[in-house]
């Protein structure tokens, strides 16, 4: 197996702690690849085999197992003198699977790993059961730095950055190398996303209005929209069902199942989070171009800040669109005291400084950046830093 090695320095740090560690993520993300990767790093160290119980509920053979009393017993019977590592894949298949994890949390010497594919795994019950008990670690798509040790081919990143663009981060299409397999893996991904995750557990009837609704988001991605705005071109278009209301419903389920994340806009004069509309990123490029059917030529400048957004998740900063008077920040990018500002772009306009002016308007001293492909853009304009996006991706 090809190591994520971030992920697995996240685990270890919380090893052997009270903490749950939920492992979420969009579905084929790598959740449960990361998580075997740990225990086999546990078996290696010392750790003994009855030390581990993993149980994976995508396996049809642990159904058995799909209720929290079920899951008890079978824990309780298979359960070590020493230590015990539990490992539970795709956990929200559990019935009451909060109240299971919270008994052995209670009852026995163990440390708990679980994944899940559904943003629901950490409200509700959970919250109220296992709040400030667990640490989430969210697993993503590869990122362009994994995507060069997963190709194993030390090319040029800049060219092998469109590559990157066009494919996407899903570890399985990643590895191969048939473009039809890939489009037929990602196809895969997306229907068990959107018709399993999002349809069937939202209670979705209108598949039909689902599927466009994603389609609308995927190409607007890293635009400003609302529920409203969405449902009046979806109306025009002869979705009659479409409204507010519905959107806003489908958006929720979208956002919960990691397809999109919502991004909301941020008042920095005011230093407030406006709730009046926001901007959608489909989790992935590789995704989004088989959804529509393009490549990294089709609007390479919002893929790019796709991409870069992302990284800054990774990176474990808390993201915002910055709105200042009538500028827009692409990014105000948070983490403990450190704020940095970023804008995206394929290029800088000629005869313009409208990228770097909308930063350099700033008033504070926190640093600014604009992210760009073009190497003859880099450099310093008014103390504002112009990075080439390729070398900020592949930063230490």
């Amino acid at each position: 197996m090809i190591p994520r090695k971030a992920y697995i320095e996240k685990l270890t740090k919380f090893k052997d702690t009270e903490f749950i560690k939920i492992i979420t993520g969009v579905r084929r993300s790598g959740k449960t690849y990361v998580m075997q990767m740990f225990r086999d790093d546990l078996l290696s160290s010392g750790t003994k085999d009855d030390q581990i119980i993993y149980l994976s509920f995508e396996d049809v053979n642990n159904l058995k197992y799909g209720n929290a009393t079920a899951l008890h017993d079978y824990v309780a019977n298979n359960i070590s003198q020493q230590k015990t590592y539990l490992f539970f894949d795709e956990i929200q298949r559990v019935t009451d699977w909060q109240v299971a994890i919270n008994s052995f949390r209670v009852e026995f010497n163990v440390d708990i790993y679980i994944t899940g594919s559904n943003a629901s795994l950490l409200s509700g019950e959970m919250a109220t059961l296992l709040a400030g008990r667990y640490v989430e670690i969210p697993v993503y798509p590869l990122s362009f730095k994994e995507f060069r040790n997963f190709k194993g081919v030390e090319a040029y990143p800049d060219i092998q950055f469109m590559e990157y663009l066009t494919v996407g981060g899903f570890p399985t299409a990643v590895l191969s190398d048939d473009d039809e397999v890939r489009k037929i893996v990602v196809s895969g991904i997306y229907d068990s996303i959107v018709l399993r995750d999002v349809a069937s557990r939202a209670e979705i009837r209108n598949d039909g209005l689902l599927l466009r609704l994603t389609d609308y988001l995927f190409d607007q991605s890293g635009q400003i929209i609302s529920p409203s705005k969405v449902a009046g071109v979806l109306k025009s278009e002869g979705w009659q069902t479409a409204n507010a209301p519905t959107v806003t419903k489908y958006l929720d389920a979208l956002t919960k199942a990691f397809i999109f994340y919502k991004v909301q806009r941020f008042d920095i004069r005011g230093k407030e989070r406006l709730r009046t509309m926001a901007k959608y990123y489909g989790v992935d490029t590789g995704l989004r171009n088989t959804v529509l059917g393009t490549s990294y030529r089709d609007n390479i400048g919002r893929q790019l800040e796709t991409v870069i957004y992302f990284e800054l998740l990774r990176r474990g900063y808390e993201i915002n669109v910055g709105q200042y008077d009538d500028l827009e920040i692409d990014f105000v990018a948070r983490k403990n005291n450190e704020i940095k500002y970023f804008q995206v772009t394929y290029q800088l306009p000629e005869n313009s400084r409208r990228e770097t002016a909308n930063l350099a308007h700033l008033p504070d001293g926190f640093e600014k950046v604009v992210l760009t492909m073009n190497r003859m853009d880099v450099g310093n304009i008014d103390g504002v830093k112009i990075i080439h996006a390729v070398d900020w991706l592949l930063e230490e």
